[in-house]
Order: C-alpha cells, then structure tokens, then sequence
C-alpha cells in the first residue's frame, strides 16, 4: 500500500463510473478536439467524477489527465495519470472497445495502475512488485519466443495522418514477419492484451502520458517489456513511442521496427 491507497480500493473507485459508458445521452454529445480527436460528455463525465473522489481522498496528489493536463513543473511530484475514456472514437460508434486508465505516478516512476473495460467486464491492475491481475487472477505475458509465433497489434496514429505512409510501412513490416496483426483502438487495453498473453508485441507512435502510463506497469508486472522505439525508457509522463511485447521478441520487433524509421 502505497500513500495509504490499496489497489482494490483503487479498482472498487474505477468501477463506479461504469454507468457512464453506457449514457447513451452524454455518449452522443459529442465534440471535436482536432483531426479525427473526439470528447463526449461521458469523458468529461467521467473525469470530473474521479477527479473529485481522488482529490477528496488524497488531496496531496495531483492530476494530469487528458482534459486537463498538468503543466510540465508539475510532473515531479505524486500525480494521478487519468485517461477518463481511452477508446473515445470507439466509445462513440459502439465497438465496446474503451476504458478507463490510472495510474499513480510517485514522481520518479509509475507504482499502481488499473485499467477497466466495463463492456467485457476486465478490471486490470497491477503494483509495483507486486505482479498484475485481471479480475484479481494473476496474469503473464506469452512465452513465444520469436516474430514468426507472435500476434502483433499496432496503432494507426489517428491524430497525424501526415505520418500513415510510415505507420503502415511499420505495419507491414511486422506483418510479413508475424502471424497476423490486429488493432483495437485502445492503447490501454492494447498494452493489458499483451501483458495477458493475448498478443506478443504492440507499438504505436507519439502516445501521450495517459494513453499508456497504467498499461506499461501491467504489462511489466505480468513479465513484459516496454520501451521506446529506439529500446529507450519510457518517459511516462511524456508524450512516446512506444513498443510493448512479452520481452522475448523485443530485440527482434526494434529492429524490424527500425527499418522504418526516417
């Protein structure tokens, strides 16, 4: 227990937003953040609530959340790293392919995060040195030792089509090297899939903080490997690319991956 938080209290605070995504009134009010970057009423929803129960329960920790991000002079201290709705575009169509993500951050490195996705009903979770947990049962990543036995999922960089021919040429390049690829729309729950075994390798580009920070500690928690693009540490309280895998392909997909690179 980490600044007298407990995980399953963590998780039990989560599951109370549930309702939200189901708000078909605040889901269909819908506003445009940039290209192809949607808010609904039901994110907005979403974090005011946890904002509130945070701030109540531990009025010393800050928020850097994706509706209202922290200033950079604050990002070395305590921080909960809230997206409210990873999955907004997918929330917004119905693909049931959304959750929430928290993280807390104790100012050098990310200590507990959980991952909820109410349509399937997962709740992943992990703490630091702990191990990670899906509906409280403990998970790992696959033991496939190479590309040529690995599902790989990436992410198609939807805010910055002006970098789709390298995506895809990424995309290929993996493709051609694995058995198949898939994408799902929620980094978030991209990263929880690999930490269960589910996928061996996921990457995507320019990720922002709240994207990926509760996933990357599932994942190494349940065994696995996240760096940057470049085999690099994470920033998490950064904007990164980032490849997640089961730690035995990680050499081999950076340097496929790197192939790509301008």
């Amino acid at each position: 227990m980490r600044y007298g938080i407990g995980e399953r209290e963590l998780i039990r605070l989560v599951h109370r937003v549930s309702p939200l995504f189901w708000d078909s009134a605040r889901v269909s009010q819908v506003r445009e953040k940039g290209l192809d970057d949607f808010v609904t009423q039901a994110d907005l929803a979403v974090q005011e609530t946890l904002r509130a129960e945070l701030s109540r329960r531990w009025p010393g920790i800050g928020l850097l959340a994706e509706e209202d991000a922290a200033r950079p002079e604050e990002r070395n201290r305590p921080l909960w790293i809230l997206d409210p709705i990873d999955g907004t575009n997918n929330l917004i169509h119905g693909f049931r392919e959304s959750a929430v993500s928290l993280a807390l951050w104790d100012g050098a490195q990310t200590v507990m995060g959980v991952v909820y996705n109410p349509f399937q009903q997962e709740t992943f979770s992990a703490t630091l040195g702990r191990g990670a947990r899906c509906n409280g049962q403990p998970i790992r990543v696959s033991k496939r030792p190479d590309l040529a036995h690995s599902l790989a999922i990436f992410g198609t960089s939807p805010y910055e089509k002006e970098r789709a021919d390298l995506v895809f040429q990424q995309a290929k390049e993996v493709y051609l090297r694995t058995e198949d690829l898939r994408r799902g729309g929620s980094a978030a729950l991209e990263l929880c899939k690999v930490a269960s075994g589910r996928a061996e390798l996921y990457f995507e580009f320019n990720l922002k903080p709240w994207d990926y920070a509760a996933g990357q500690l599932i994942l190494r928690e349940a065994g696995g490997m996240c760096t940057d693009l470049a085999g690099g540490p994470l920033p998490v309280t950064e904007n990164a690319d980032l490849l997640a895998t089961n730690g035995q392909v990680h050499g081999e997909a950076l340097a496929v991956l790197g192939q790509g690179e301008a």
